[in-house]
């Protein structure tokens, strides 16, 4: 049987200003930001806390996102590149971010935030920071879609995107070679930290969770990277040394943030007596 697929010719770019494009992966990041700030002031009314600590986590957030997503990507998938040009690690708008990194360099951003700012736990912030997290990572990955990266296996399914492999050169003028149809992980995996910030917000919002310390935080890392581990089945390697690996680096690189989600959600329902969602 014979199937219509999906050719995706969307630009990656909003408009130009001289030679640098305003693309739509950086307006997902901001609006992501934006609205993830207007649920965490919600919180802080709700809990009636210090309003001066939200523009404080506002911005460790966005430099631990931005920083160790960059760093991640530099390091966990071509460190030999960029060791050896150390200098291009600050092209951050020539693109290369990794989710596992930004995570990683949230949680160090919070770690200074609680000792400098809150001198409350760490746990007691992510439980709030998290909520928003699942929209945002929803729409950086909406971003991947028009950059026409991060896409799947070739597969047969109806729904399957036929991606422009020669984007750069598509962008000068030549004609588009095509991907065959591939499986649009970016949608898989926006669908799922969709669903993730719908439970966080009803855990937070309607089940007061966020008394139970560590809870919405393990839940989020349970769901946002067993997400991530199993959709990589389906997703091509970033690296070709992945190549010959089992589990690729972005499975690998799950693998203890899901054990730790499991840990925090045990470690919060064994503190507390009875269940944690009445």
């Amino acid at each position: 049987m014979m199937f219509d697929f999906i050719t995706w010719t969307a630009d990656p770019a909003i408009f130009t200003i001289g030679s640098r494009e305003i693309r739509w992966y950086s307006l997902a990041f901001a609006i992501g930001f934006v609205i993830g700030y207007k649920i965490v002031e919600r919180m802080w009314k709700r809990e009636n806390l210090n309003p001066a600590w939200i523009d404080s986590l506002l911005i460790y957030t966005i430099l631990g996102t931005v920083i160790g997503a960059r760093l991640g990507h530099c390091l966990f998938y071509a460190p030999g590149y960029y060791l050896a040009n150390p200098i291009e690690i600050l092209k951050i708008w020539e693109g290369g971010l990794a989710s596992h990194g930004g995570t990683l360099g949230i949680i160090i951003a919070v770690y200074f935030y609680s000792k400098r700012v809150s001198h409350r736990s760490m746990l007691w912030t992510f439980d709030k920071l998290v909520v928003p997290t699942g929209l945002v990572a929803a729409l950086i990955r909406l971003g991947n879609l028009m950059n026409h990266e991060i896409y799947g296996h070739p597969t047969d399914l109806p729904w399957g995107f036929r991606f422009i492999e020669n984007l750069h050169a598509w962008k000068r003028g030549a004609d588009p070679i095509f991907s065959l149809p591939s499986h649009p992980t970016q949608l898989y995996e926006a669908a799922c930290y969709l669903v993730t910030f719908v439970i966080c917000m009803w855990l937070y919002f309607k089940k007061d969770a966020w008394k139970k310390e560590g809870f919405i935080f393990g839940v989020f890392m349970i769901c946002i990277f067993g997400a991530r581990f199993f959709i990589e089945f389906l997703k091509n390697n970033q690296e070709d040394f992945e190549a010959n690996m089992i589990l690729n680096m972005g499975q690998c690189l799950s693998i203890p943030f899901i054990l730790a989600g499991i840990y925090f959600v045990w470690r919060a329902l064994k503190r507390q007596t009875g269940k944690i969602i009445s």
